[in-house]
């Protein structure tokens, strides 16, 4: 869950966004929800719905697009990937670089703003992958997309798990629809602690988008790459949401909601 970009409406979205990622990163590092320490100790972070898509990365280079503090970056080192980890937080690279370190782990982290990786490599990837929370930080999907085609070999594959766009829709309570579908506008709020400790005492303002799937894969399309499955699921995988309430292990709905919607979608796709 992480972020990326340049100036659109609200101001300088980068500095804003990379000033509220910069302040999270040491209570996500602490939280229960990122359980750092049991990471250390051998445990993924790594979710079954990533997990089912990805397959087997063993021996294969892979590019995880804002990465956080790099726990899913290194999760997928453990399990044999040639690893690169970008994020545009340079506390949370800082961590990153830390803790591959610490575990002896084989990762490279790149600290740049999504748009401009190209800028740092022509290298193209296996497997290019994100992840729950990241592509509601980018005001332009299209080039977007065009950085995951530049960076996907011809015939690698492309995965990305997100948070539903409709989730987005709700107030932060979630009783009420606050936001359009597909917003060409920024959302700009103040937000007070963060997903992972409501009670940090931090605050700052943050300025997101929200992406409709058919804006979503329509610009993958025509980037080249070649759409292999879309995916919806009426859960979610963390205990982020206001009203949360546990289904299954590792399943969490906001309980007066239940599975009326859908929560999280993954697509997969080709180059």
């Amino acid at each position: 869950m992480s972020s990326g970009g340049r100036s659109a409406g609200g101001g300088d979205y980068v500095a804003k966004n990379r000033h509220s990622w910069n302040q999270r990163v040491a209570y996500h590092v602490a939280s229960e929800m990122y359980d750092v320490e049991g990471f250390k100790k051998g445990a993924s972070s790594l979710k079954d719905i990533e997990l089912g898509l990805l397959g087997d990365v063993a021996g294969k280079s892979l590019l995880h697009l804002q990465c956080h503090f790099g726990q899913d970056t290194l999760s997928l080192a453990r399990m044999g990937a040639r690893v690169t980890g970008v994020d545009f937080s340079d506390v949370a690279i800082h961590k990153a670089r830390e803790l591959a370190g610490e575990l002896g782990l084989e990762a490279s982290f790149v600290c740049t703003d999504l748009y401009d990786f190209p800028t740092h490599t022509d290298e193209r990837f296996d497997i290019v992958f994100t992840s729950y929370g990241t592509i509601g930080w980018l005001p332009d999907i299209d080039r977007w997309a065009g950085v995951v085609s530049r960076h996907v070999k011809p015939g690698g594959m492309f995965v990305l798990v997100e948070f539903h766009p409709v989730m987005w829709m709700f107030d932060d309570d979630f009783q009420a629809i606050a936001y359009r579908y597909a917003a060409s506008e920024p959302i700009i709020e103040t937000v007070h602690g963060t997903y992972a400790d409501r009670d940090a005492p931090i605050t700052s303002e943050t300025v997101s988008w929200n992406h409709s799937l058919s804006e979503v894969v329509n610009a993958l399309i025509g980037h080249g790459l070649r759409l292999e499955g879309l995916h919806e699921y009426d859960y979610s995988p963390y205990d982020c949401f206001a009203h949360g309430e546990a289904v299954a292990e590792g399943r969490y709905r906001v309980k007066h909601l239940g599975d009326k919607l859908p929560m999280v979608y993954a697509v997969v796709a080709r180059a």
